[in-house]
């Protein structure tokens, strides 16, 4: 991408600081991205080789929850909240594949993913898709952006996706009550898919490593510990085959299961009750 042309579309942006919805993008081949996304990705990959793979395998298990969700679970409504830039295969995409009708609202805080989303992410004629410029962080902002209520209906189920977006919330304990305060605004019969970082099956060498990072300013990926997580899911129903690595959650058929030490990316699906 030309950095001087994208920056301009998407005035408020700083090519100069990496973000991590454009650093995913360059891990998964897009091509919305500016140097310092690169930068980034390229010394997290140099540090922890496998990272990629993680990435692509992530996005894999957005396509299949997004899947079971609309082809089983019977939910119309999804908020996608770090939608990231747009590749193939978006949430909307894979849901109105299978109901037409689906109703989804993304979230991002980077103005170049809205400026994309914005153009590219065009809705089923039956359905409807909606953008909200706002942060994981400030999810009363979220809850309270009139798209949301024009779009969703909060009193029927809701898909939240957090994909990817959590480990991006620093602090131990920090994720949760952010999570508790958009699932306290869905109603019964709702799904949470969340999918998050973790170092738990790194060699001590690599946690050390990935701390030391962190601390020096150069990862802005907060992992987090099995159990940690799954205390996300606290009150839910937790969908078979429950907390794992992002590659084992319901594969396709015939697909190869990479080593835990490959993904590195804890998944989990939990309904409502």
């Amino acid at each position: 991408m030309d950095d001087t042309s994208a920056a301009a579309a998407a005035p408020g942006i700083d090519p100069s600081v990496a973000h991590p919805a454009r650093r995913y993008n360059y891990w998964l081949g897009g091509k919305d991205h500016f140097a310092a996304d690169r930068a980034s990705g390229d010394e997290l990959e140099k540090h922890f080789p496998k990272v990629r793979d993680g990435a692509i395998a992530n996005r894999a298990l957005l396509q299949r929850a997004t899947r079971f969700l609309a082809a089983e679970a019977g939910i119309r409504q999804f908020l996608d909240i770090g939608t990231g830039l747009p590749t193939a295969d978006n949430t909307h995409e894979v849901a109105q594949r299978h109901a037409p009708d689906s109703r989804i609202v993304y979230v991002d805080n980077d103005p170049l993913v809205m400026v994309h989303a914005r153009a590219l992410l065009n809705s089923s004629p039956e359905g409807r898709t909606a953008y909200i410029e706002a942060d994981l962080n400030d999810p009363e902002s979220i809850l309270a952006d009139p798209i949301l209520s024009e779009t969703l209906d909060l009193t029927e189920p809701v898909g939240l996706m957090l994909i990817a977006v959590l480990h991006f919330i620093h602090g131990d304990g920090a994720a949760k009550p952010i999570v508790g305060r958009l699932l306290d605004a869905l109603p019964s019969g709702s799904y949470l898919v969340a999918t998050h970082a973790t170092s738990d099956f790194g060699t001590p060498e690599q946690q050390a490593l990935y701390r030391r990072l962190v601390e020096a300013g150069r990862s802005d990926v907060w992992t987090r510990p099995r159990d940690e997580f799954a205390a996300l899911f606290d009150g839910l129903e937790i969908i078979d085959p429950g907390v794992v690595p992002a590659s084992e959650w319901r594969p396709d058929p015939g697909t190869a299961i990479p080593d835990r030490s490959d993904i590195n990316v804890w998944t989990a699906v939990g309904r409502k009750p």
